[in-house]
């Protein structure tokens, strides 16, 4: 039987791991980081940003969670996120997925899902 990507990416605790390497990632990129250093003020905020993505990838991965936050369009409108910097944090994901060890396959999945987010979050 094979395996969800939720326990490819090794679960809850695997995710939150991501989920942290990912936003430091994102923290020292240039190209993005206008964006996310603010958050470095709001710790609060910046919690439940990574307990909203933990969850929405847990449940999305084929986990247990219970995704609450809005959906992809409510969430970014206003954003007005290029392509350039979906790029950037697609890029930032997989260097933090390479840096938590996830295989290739499971890469190749997260990849997937990140093309299927693209047009609910850029230019929104």
């Amino acid at each position: 039987m094979e395996r969800t990507l939720f326990e490819r990416l090794g679960g809850r605790t695997g995710i939150s791991a991501i989920v942290d390497t990912t936003v430091d990632n994102h923290m020292k990129n240039p190209a993005v980081n206008p964006r996310f250093l603010p958050l470095k003020e709001q710790p609060e905020r910046l919690r439940i940003i990574k307990n909203h993505t933990i969850d929405f990838f847990s449940m999305g991965s084929g986990g247990p969670a219970n995704y609450t936050g809005l959906d992809m369009v409510a969430a970014h409108t206003g954003m007005n996120i290029s392509p350039g910097e979906y790029f950037h944090v697609m890029d930032d994901i997989m260097l933090a997925l390479d840096a938590n060890g996830i295989d290739e396959d499971a890469k190749k999945d997260v990849l997937s899902v990140l093309w299927s987010l693209k047009g609910m979050i850029v230019s929104k």
